[in-house]
């Protein structure tokens, strides 16, 4: 299993928006093959800064759901109400 890491920032007064569109696109992640579990989270000292951490089976699952265009269509509508770009980290579990 792989965690991903997506961080995003929002921009000024379009925080609902975002929030509306931004759970269409953990309906269908969730729907996609190999998607296990997922949390959205809020940073406590900036409200417009979010970080949702995924659960996968593997990388090639979420590589799968990353290059869809299912996803592409719905990260195309949630871009423009972000004023940087996402980050994501692929993380796994350490051996020590």
């Amino acid at each position: 299993m792989i965690r991903v890491l997506i961080e995003r920032h929002i921009a000024e007064s379009l925080e609902d928006a975002y929030e509306q569109r931004a759970r269409r696109v953990l309906q269908q992640a969730v729907a996609a093959p190999g998607f296990v579990s997922g949390e959205t989270l809020l940073d406590a000292h900036d409200p417009n800064h979010r970080i949702t951490l995924a659960n996968w089976r593997s990388e090639a699952d979420w590589n799968r759901w990353y290059h869809s265009d299912e996803r592409k269509e719905l990260m195309a509508e949630l871009i423009p109400m972000m004023d940087r770009e996402e980050t994501i980290t692929v993380l796994e579990q350490s051996a020590v």
